[in-house]
């Protein structure tokens, strides 16, 4: 392949709103479609931070009833384009039955949580759980208050709270029809003590969750009006860049100041144990220019010698070594000898940079023993944490202002930008700073998702089923990157999900586990230990069954007898995705499922192949996926789609390289991203089993795609993609 794949040429009569709307989807954002953009009378606020105080007219932390009936619920994640703040009060309104067209959503206050004991609980948004964690906790919040403003009207009417009811925000008395509207109860309502919590619904009595709620957050975002970090304006606010040591782990050693004496515009240069920042008054701009003078001296150590070259064989010698045991099932060491076949292969990624549309920012007040910070954070209570450390101050003395996210993929859950903002603030006293990194900065300073490799060896018997595998992998740990935890016994479950989980009945199935980092941060990244474990596992199950001489959709349903759950997201995606039906020329089909996050997901990629050349497009991608549970049907269609365009931009082009101890990439010239007119159709299809499972779905679309498409390379081409990205391959005929 020459780095390049074929594109279909977009709609010449697409309106300029029209071409906007189309075009953010198409960069793996939000995805509404073409139509109206949804009123505003349900909606969140375009500056979505709440005043961190109690109001008068709360029923408890997460409800406030205004006397006109606004409901005003409080939303203690993040939103990054992934819904949940529309799906979390969905789940809530299921219960309060108020009338959605007067509910309004904020984020829940990191301060007020803290003051209030930890009254929010968990405020991340990661890893697909804001669902998942928070179904059961949401209903009771909103049954509670349901229940309460029962009670009032019952008081009131010196009735039964069993003869009331409550619908559209009324309560109504059954007998004598009856009513009082919520606002007129929400005073009374606060100061009721319930003797338990009322019990919530099943799923089986749902009737607002599982329906198709636009997304709450889009109209603002659509007109421009929504507020995110990089729009933050104070008066008096200054403007800081910052560069730190481009060797990961290094130090700053020394800087000369002198090229920027005498700029009336430079207020300051802020040195940090392994950065310098500039700080200027006016723009963004002068900071920088200014920063692009000053010529910083770095200690990077061994680091400093390393490049990728080294690193691939570092990881390659790692599948050499005996791993940790992550699962062992059967006898592999005699199965794959004595199978009546045997055959192996090693897959390689790169590091990834997660390339948000809006790089790291922060803007920090300090005004005594006080501190405002606005931030788009996935984490807004560590992120309060983490400016408590830094600054000194009290806890409760911080105000973390979480705007909307643009872009986080895992990248803005660790919150690098607001301790240097802090220690930047710091040295400006109690004028307000606003430190903004550049695109390279972010580029190069990301938290990547991990390298790895990953050997597979495997003994099939004489009807090509495998009776045997090994797979042993070696990853970067993000637990140890991030000081999360020392992962003692050497297998961490972000490295090994998928994989050591694995659903397909092989007699012996043993799972090597190695972590090995270098010096390079590694983070959560969109999908995470799936996002390389489903291309390992699924390109090699097209692997044995092309060995075998097997349909590779029949293969899997072979392996995957009697699991009824897989089976009927793979059915659906084959179904629906054409499999098996004849292509013209030139044509070719991939499959591929995995379980990320407690969400299956299956993908059937078509591609249309231009073999001379080595080219191809990317022409459909159909998706089916079972979360076990859909909150926001449009919601799930939305993240699945996000998924699909975020993981093909990876399997084309992702990668970071590292030369001397420093990434190359610095930009999307040098960090390429699929383009519209690249975009595949895309065609979603839930099959939501329910039952006890709840999955997440910000991540899962992104896990199977990359395997589905290089199996679909392979049907065309016969060439096997074992090492990423794509566009380093030539897949031309010639080749």
């Amino acid at each position: 392949m020459d780095g390049s794949i074929a594109t279909k040429s977009p709609r010449a009569d697409l309106s300029r709103r029209r071409f906007i709307v189309t075009g953010l989807t198409a960069a793996g954002g939000f995805a509404i479609g073409f139509g109206a953009r949804p009123a505003r009378s349900a909606s969140v606020r375009n500056t979505p931070w709440t005043d961190h105080e109690t109001l008068s007219t709360d029923i408890d932390a997460w409800i406030s009833i205004e006397p006109d009936d606004a409901v005003l619920i409080r939303y203690a994640r993040s939103e990054m384009g992934q819904g949940s703040m529309t799906a979390l009060p969905m789940m809530i309104n299921e219960e309060l039955a108020a009338d959605w067209g007067r509910v309004k959503v904020e984020y829940a206050s990191a301060n007020r949580s803290f003051r209030e004991n930890n009254v929010y609980g968990d405020m991340s948004s990661v890893g697909s759980h804001s669902v998942r964690d928070s179904h059961e906790k949401m209903q009771q919040v909103g049954a509670s208050a349901r229940v309460r403003l029962i009670q009032a009207a019952a008081t009131r009417w010196g009735v039964s709270p069993a003869e009331c009811t409550a619908d559209k925000s009324l309560v109504t008395h059954g007998p004598t029809k009856r009513s009082f509207r919520y606002g007129e109860l929400a005073a009374d309502a606060a100061k009721t003590a319930l003797d338990k919590e009322p019990a919530i619904k099943s799923p089986a009595e749902y009737t607002f969750i599982g329906s198709e709620v636009r997304r709450l957050d889009v109209p603002y975002k659509v007109d421009g009006s929504a507020q995110f970090a990089m729009d933050t304006r104070l008066p008096g606010m200054v403007f800081a860049a910052i560069q730190a040591c481009p060797v990961h782990g290094g130090k700053l050693k020394s800087v000369d100041e002198s090229p920027l004496s005498g700029d009336p515009n430079i207020l300051k240069v802020v040195k940090l144990p392994n950065a310098v920042a500039v700080v200027a008054k006016g723009t963004f701009w002068r900071a920088k220019q200014g920063l692009a003078k000053l010529h910083p001296e770095w200690e990077t150590g061994e680091a400093g010698a390393t490049d990728t070259p080294q690193f691939n064989k570092e990881y390659r010698a790692e599948l050499d070594r005996v791993g940790k045991i992550a699962r062992n099932d059967g006898d592999i060491d005699k199965v794959i000898p004595a199978a009546y076949r045997q055959m192996s292969a090693v897959y390689e990624v790169p590091y990834l940079a997660h390339a948000t549309m809006e790089p790291l920012n922060a803007t920090i007040w300090i005004q005594g023993d006080r501190i405002d910070a606005w931030v788009g954070s996935q984490a807004a209570h560590r992120t309060l944490a983490l400016a408590a450390k830094v600054s000194g101050l009290k806890p409760e003395n911080i105000y973390i202002h979480n705007t909307y996210v643009g872009g986080g993929f895992g990248r803005k859950s660790t919150s690098d930008e607001v301790g240097q903002a802090i220690q930047i603030a710091m040295a400006m006293g109690s004028t307000p700073v606003k430190m903004i990194w550049t695109r390279e900065e972010d580029m190069r300073q990301g938290h990547y998702r991990p390298q790895g490799a990953c050997s597979f060896t495997a003994g099939l018997d004489a009807n090509g089923m495998p009776q045997g595998w090994r797979i042993h992998f070696a990853v970067g740990s993000i637990m140890r990157s991030l000081g999360l935890s020392k992962v003692e016994n050497g297998i961490e479950p972000f490295a090994t999900e998928g994989l050591a989980n694995n659903p397909y009945l092989v007699p012996a199935t043993r799972v090597e586990c190695s972590l090995k980092n270098t010096h390079i941060e590694v983070g959560f990244w969109r999908s995470v230990g799936a996002s390389q474990n489903a291309f390992w596992i699924e390109s090699f199950m097209d692997e044995m069954a092309a060995a075998g001489g097997h349909d590779p959709y029949q293969f899997r349903r072979t392996l995957l007898k009697g699991n009824q759950e897989w089976l009927a997201v793979l059915d659906k995606a084959a179904e629906m995705g054409d499999w098996g039906k004849p292509l013209p020329p030139g044509k070719a089909r991939g499959i591929a499922i995995h379980m990320c996050y407690n969400t299956i997901a299956a993908e059937v990629v078509e591609i249309t192949m231009d073999n001379v050349r080595g080219n191809f497009s990317v022409d459909r991608v159909t998706v089916a996926v079972d979360p076990g549970h859909v909150v926001n049907a449009l919601g799930v269609q939305e993240q699945m789609e996000g998924g699909v365009i975020f993981a093909l931009s990876a399997a084309l082009y992702g990668k970071i390289t590292v030369k001397n101890g420093v990434v190359e990439q610095g930009n999307f010239d040098s960090y390429r991203m699929v383009r519209y007119a690249q975009a595949p159709r895309i065609d979603v299809h839930m099959v939501p089993s329910r039952g006890n499972r709840w999955g997440g779905c910000g991540e899962p679309g992104a896990a199977p795609l990359t395997p589905a498409l290089c199996n679909a390379i392979f049907s065309a081409t016969g060439k096997r993609i074992r090492s990423l990205p794509i566009m380093d391959h030539d897949l031309s005929s010639s080749a």
